[in-house]
């Protein structure tokens, strides 16, 4: 986005997240020391300039991946967030946050939170789709964008890849467990047997698992199949003929390129909030946060110099 001065810091939340990192209590989570170091490794590799928990201050804008656990030293910065990924489907709190958004802790459901804080000025959400199910889950509709998001508006492009093997059934594992919530992996790995069918089989592991359990668990139900834990997980969606998954992300991909899809959200609804294909999210986002800057600062962003916290 041109004409601004852009600051970049990997996620953090209030105080009292911040005294969780500290105890070593959220690695399971983009706040942790885990994600934290990768997040930092990658803004340094590209030279991006880097300002530690938005220290510094004095912003006119802060764009967020969520409010469903916001800066406590930002808080009355202007922001836009733009939609990370899937939401989680409503669990036991949700009644209760979706009653009192503004006193019950949102993350007690996770993502399915996202979009009701109301502090923001405009929510870049993935689709259509995305955006009727924001607006029935209580977010203000004039604030509501349906732009794309980045890394999901061109699955198209992963079908150039050189991973080697193609034909196969791809499994998807989630971290689910890591993220304290119920799971019966046993269950999963034989669904995945059965769809198999005897065809090659391959399971990718979440980056945030367990590696060492999870080869167990497979090898011990599924000893011939193979088990990768890191590897071009879009590029392996490309290349299969059949995608087995849970509540992951990665299902879009396989639709969007036109694979058979076993996902435990229904298929027609995953069809409904399918992110837009429409390799411009990244350019539509920065043409919000303009507008939103041109609201704030009273200027155009694009002759003078804004300062905005990613």
């Amino acid at each position: 986005m041109s004409g601004v001065d852009a600051f970049f810091t990997p996620f953090y939340g209030s105080r009292l997240g911040l005294l969780l990192r500290e105890l070593g209590l959220l690695e399971s989570t983009i706040a942790g020391h885990k994600l934290r170091i990768r997040c930092l490794r990658y803004l340094n590799r590209h030279r991006l300039d880097v300002d530690l928990d938005g220290r510094a201050g004095g912003y006119d804008l802060v764009v967020n991946c969520t409010d469903v656990l916001l800066p406590s030293n930002l808080s009355r910065t202007p922001m836009v967030v733009v939609q990370e990924g899937m939401v989680d489907p409503p669990n036991w709190a949700w009644p209760l946050v979706r009653q009192f958004p503004q006193h019950a802790p949102r993350w007690l459901c996770g993502t399915t939170a996202t979009g009701l804080s109301g502090k923001y000025e405009r929510f870049c959400v993935a689709s259509r789709g995305y955006r009727d199910l924001f607006i029935a889950r209580g977010a203000r509709p004039e604030r509501v964008v349906a732009t794309g998001i980045p890394n999901f508006d061109d699955f198209a492009a992963f079908q150039k890849n050189d991973f080697p093997r193609h034909g196969y059934v791809l499994v998807c594992t989630s971290d689910t467990r890591e993220t304290f919530k119920s799971h019966d992996r046993d269950a999963f790995i034989r669904r995945a047997c059965d769809i198999a069918g005897g065809r090659e089989l391959i399971f990718k592991l979440h980056p945030n698992e367990r590696v060492a359990r999870a080869r167990r668990e497979i090898e011990s139900l599924a000893p011939q199949a193979t088990v990768l834990s890191e590897g071009p997980t879009e590029a392996m969606i490309a290349n299969c003929a059949v995608l087995v998954t849970e509540w992951s992300s990665v299902a879009f991909a396989g639709l969007a390129l036109g694979k058979e899809v076993h996902s435990s959200w229904p298929i027609g609804e995953l069809r409904r909030l399918l992110p837009e294909q429409n390799r411009s999210a990244a350019r539509r986002i920065a043409a919000v946060c303009q507008e939103v800057l041109a609201k704030v600062t009273g200027r155009s962003v694009s002759s003078q110099s804004a300062e905005v916290a990613a």
